[in-house]
C-alpha cells in the first residue's frame, strides 16, 4: 500500500466504520520524532527538500526524515528555513 521507505510502510492498519456505515482501512498517522543530528544544511534559495535529503541521506524519496528531525508535521513548513539538521545515520 505505501513505497518502500515510507514513514508509513510498517504501520499496521485497523478497519473503521463512517458515519454512513461503510467502512475503510485506515492507519494511525506516526507522530514526529526527533533523532540525533549529524549536523545541519545550509538552504540555498528555491532548494528542494528532496535535493536536501538526496544529498545527505542518499534517497529523495526521504525528505519526510528532514521533517521529522526538524519537528515539522509538513515539509513544506521548511521552505523557509536557512538551516536543516540532518539525521545521524542518514545513508540507511
Amino acid at each position: 500500500m505505501f513505497f518502500p521507505g515510507s514513514r508509513y510502510e510498517k504501520l499496521a492498519s485497523y478497519t473503521a466504520t463512517r458515519r454512513d456505515g461503510t467502512s475503510v482501512s485506515v492507519i494511525r498517522l506516526p507522530l514526529p520524532s526527533s533523532p540525533p543530528l549529524a549536523g545541519y544544511h545550509e538552504r540555498s534559495e528555491g532548494e528542494r527538500l528532496d535535493l536536501v535529503a538526496a544529498r545527505h541521506l542518499k534517497d529523495a524519496t526521504a525528505f519526510w526524515r528532514l521533517a521529522d528531525a526538524n519537528n515539522a508535521v509538513v515539509p513544506d513548513s521548511l521552505a523557509a528555513a536557512p538551516l536543516i539538521g540532518i539525521p545521524l545515520g542518514g545513508g540507511k
